[in-house]
Formats: C-alpha cells, sequence, structure tokens
C-alpha cells in the first residue's frame, strides 16, 4: 500500500471514528492499543475497580511528556494507576477522588510498607481463622456492620465469616498495615457477595453455583497473599522518598492549597468519567457494599454526588460549540437525556477549569477519554475536552486514538436509560494531550 493510500485510509477511519468532529492532530496509533500486555504487576493487581486506565498507557504518557516532571497530579484517580507509575518514575503524586474506596485502595498501592511486620500480621491472620474454623460461627456473637439489604446480598454463613475478619483487622494497630488488609478485605466482600461479579451495577447472580456458602477466609488470605508481592515488588523499584498523597475530594469544588497550590503541577494523567455515573459507569454501585462494610460515609451517594449526578433544570447555550451541537440534536430526541448531558459537562467545565488553575506554565495535561453514545448520539467527548481546555488556558498538542482490547469496561450499557434496552460501549479510546500556554 502506498503511503497516500495508507494515510487516506488512516484519516477515513478517524472521521468515521470521531463522527463528523475530526481534530487536525487526531491520529490513529496501534501501539497504545498494548494488546496481550501483563496489566496486574506491582500493586496494580490490588483489587478491581470499573474502568480502570491500563498501567501502559499511563507508563507511556509519563515518559513522553513527564521526562523532566517533578509532581504528577490525578484529578479523577481512582484506584491510583497514574499515582503507582508515577512514582516508579520517581515522580511525586497527588491524587483525588469523590470515591472514599477508591482512595483507600489508591493509598495502600503506593504506601511503602516494612514487609517483615506486615509478614508477621498476615501469618497472625492467617492463624487466627485457622481456628476460627473450628469454631461453631453460628453462635458467634461478632458485630455485623448495617448494611442495607444485608441478607438480600449475602448469606448468613457469609455475613458471620466477614463480620470474623472486620473483628481481626480492627486489632491492627498499625494504621497503614490495617489499610492493607482493608483493601483485600473489601475485594473478599465482593466476591463472597451474592451479586453479580460480571457487571459494576449491583445486581443479584440469579445463578449462585453455591456461592452462598463462600470460602471468606480463604477469599481473604489469598488476595493478602498476592498483595503482599505486589507491594513488595513496588517497593524495590521505587524510592522511599518519593510518594503520594491522596484526598477524598471533589475536582469540582476549587482545588484548596492544602492539597495543591496553583501553578504546582507539572503534568496531569488521568482518565476523568465518561458521563454521570447512573448512565455509564456506576462507580457508587461497584464500591456500595465494601464501602459499607468498612463505615464509609455517602457510600450510598457516590453516584449522585459525582459528576452530572444532579441534573439541570433546563438546557442552556454552551460556550463550547462541539457541545452545542451535541445537546442541540439530543433535546430534539429526548429533552431528559439532553438535561443528563448538560449536567455532566457543567460540573466536567468546573473540573477543568480548577485542575486548569494549578498546572504550571508549559506544564501538561494528558486525559484517556471515550465518546459514549446516547439516544443514538456519539458524544465526542475528546474534541468537548480539547475545547474545554483550550479556553482555560491550553493549545492542544495532538489526540491519540486507541483500540480498547485489555480496560475493564461493561461489554454493554443502557444509553437509553430503560431497562431492558441496551447497545454496545465504545471500543476507542482517546489520549488527548494539551500543554498550558
Amino acid at each position: 500500500m502506498s503511503k497516500y493510500k495508507k494515510n487516506q485510509k488512516i484519516n477515513s477511519t478517524i472521521k468515521e471514528i470521531a463522527v463528523g468532529y475530526p481534530s487536525t492532530l487526531k491520529r490513529i496509533d496501534e501501539s497504545w492499543d498494548f494488546r496481550g500486555a501483563f496489566t496486574k504487576e506491582y500493586t496494580h493487581c490490588f483489587h478491581s475497580y470499573p474502568a480502570m486506565m491500563i498501567p501502559q498507557i499511563a507508563r507511556r504518557i509519563i515518559e513522553e511528556y513527564g521526562k523532566n516532571a517533578k509532581l504528577l497530579f490525578d484529578p479523577y484517580c481512582g484506584t491510583g494507576t497514574s499515582l503507582v507509575e508515577a512514582n516508579l518514575k520517581g515522580i511525586n503524586a497527588v491524587g483525588i477522588d469523590i470515591n472514599q474506596l477508591a482512595c483507600l485502595i489508591a493509598k495502600v498501592k503506593t504506601t511503602r510498607l516494612n514487609l517483615k511486620e506486615l509478614n508477621e500480621q498476615i501469618e497472625q491472620f492467617n492463624d487466627f481463622v485457622f481456628f476460627k474454623s473450628f469454631d461453631d460461627i453460628e453462635k458467634s456473637n461478632y458485630i455485623i456492620p448495617k448494611i442495607t439489604n444485608l441478607d438480600f446480598w449475602f448469606s448468613k454463613t457469609a455475613q458471620l465469616k466477614l463480620a470474623i475478619v472486620l473483628y481481626y483487622i480492627s486489632l491492627i494497630k498499625d494504621q497503614d498495615i490495617s489499610d492493607f488488609f482493608k483493601v483485600a478485605f473489601s475485594e473478599t466482600v465482593r466476591e463472597s457477595s451474592l451479586t453479580k461479579l460480571s457487571e459494576f451495577k449491583l445486581v443479584r447472580d440469579k445463578k449462585l453455583n453455591g456461592r452462598t456458602d463462600p470460602d471468606v477466609f480463604s477469599i481473604m488470605i489469598s488476595k493478602l497473599n498476592r498483595n503482599f508481592i505486589g507491594l513488595k515488588e513496588f517497593i524495590k523499584d521505587t524510592n522511599q522518598n518519593i510518594i503520594s498523597r491522596i484526598y477524598n475530594y471533589n475536582s469540582v469544588i476549587e482545588i484548596p492549597p492544602t492539597i495543591l497550590s496553583n501553578d504546582s503541577v507539572d503534568i496531569v494523567v488521568t482518565s476523568p468519567p465518561y458521563g454521570d455515573s447512573r448512565t455509564t459507569v456506576a462507580y457508587g454501585q461497584f464500591s456500595r457494599l465494601s464501602s459499607e462494610w468498612l463505615g464509609f460515609e455517602n457510600a450510598k451517594q457516590i453516584d449522585k454526588l459525582s459528576m452530572g449526578g444532579i441534573r439541570i433544570k433546563e438546557i442552556n447555550n454552551s460556550p463550547y460549540i462541539t457541545l452545542n451541537e451535541i445537546l442541540s440534536q439530543l433535546k430534539n430526541k429526548d429533552l431528559n437525556r439532553a438535561l443528563d448531558v448538560l449536567s455532566f459537562y457543567s460540573d466536567y467545565e468546573k473540573s477543568i477549569r480548577n485542575i486548569s488553575k494549578v498546572v504550571k506554565r508549559k506544564g501538561f495535561v494528558c486525559y484517556v477519554v471515550g465518546n459514549r453514545t446516547v439516544k443514538g448520539v456519539q458524544i465526542p467527548n475528546d474534541e468537548i475536552t480539547k475545547e474545554i481546555f483550550e479556553s482555560n488556558g491550553f493549545n492542544h498538542i495532538e489526540t491519540i486514538i486507541r483500540n480498547i482490547p485489555t480496560k475493564k469496561m461493561p461489554l454493554k450499557n443502557s444509553p437509553t436509560n430503560v431497562s431492558g434496552e441496551t447497545s454496545l460501549t465504545m471500543k476507542n479510546e482517546y489520549i488527548v494531550i494539551l500543554q498550558k500556554k
């Protein structure tokens, strides 16, 4: 194939993917697909979570745009993929997230522990549950937290065994080691529940297949041992003077200097939500049961508190051309869905405005986004993201289009938000790179 025909084919594909909103600096690059890559090295093996950025993406972004960076910021850090990668590259990092469970996981993934003390605590736990396995747990009086619809989501056996594990964790005096155990416990809660594990939304599994009597203790031990190995690798390859700071905070609200001062960040590497949690990726539902077991506040309110969680009541003109065109198409099809989209981008714009303030002059922002479909209308999130940052003093460098062979996303979602109506989710990601003027 000639170079001209190859470029013509690539440009045609870009136009098809961008659905009428192509950027002159947008290109497809299959080298960013990372097909077959191992995504669970280091502490990336800790805890599943919806729509996780694979470490190879964050790693390559940092290598290409963060060569001289001293501070990385992730304003929607989730479980801390970019923070781990920053620390491995000798860069300090700050992450914020509205979800307390995500913050806990990110904190544990980036905290260097005394491995000898941690190993001793794991061995003591093994002894503890070994002897408990001989007890009549039906007669135990361990405290079970107040969980919404407890009996619907957990068998009686699972409830009692989880309560025993939680009791043990309460006895651990070292807070960092206690948090390490809580992360393993969180995943144990999920796998011991009667939920459909293939779903991010909270759905009871109709095919329980013996899950009414889960081996809670063995699951917990397995998670602890796996995470210990990952942490050992992380500690071996990171400098003890490099740290991550994680805050449970909402980037829609102005970022205070106690978290980050203005003009202090060299590079932002993040994968923000693609839309409101109610109709896209249900982060709140995914984390709710674990959050309730761990006693986190607002465990049932995450999706509502997230961007677009509170619907705007009327359509207003947006200063962004691409968003206005999308809203015009949507409001003719379904006014409420148009309001959902506008509500998300109203909060998204506030978040980007706050993030822009903390980035240094000549600093980079790197957003890994997806272009979702609502009522048959594809929303070019990459173009909207670019336009919002440009209005906040950034120059667009490039947008890289990659396939999503590995990212853990639901195969289908409900773009109409009507029960039973589904469509295929996005198959491409867009890595939007901008630089502050």
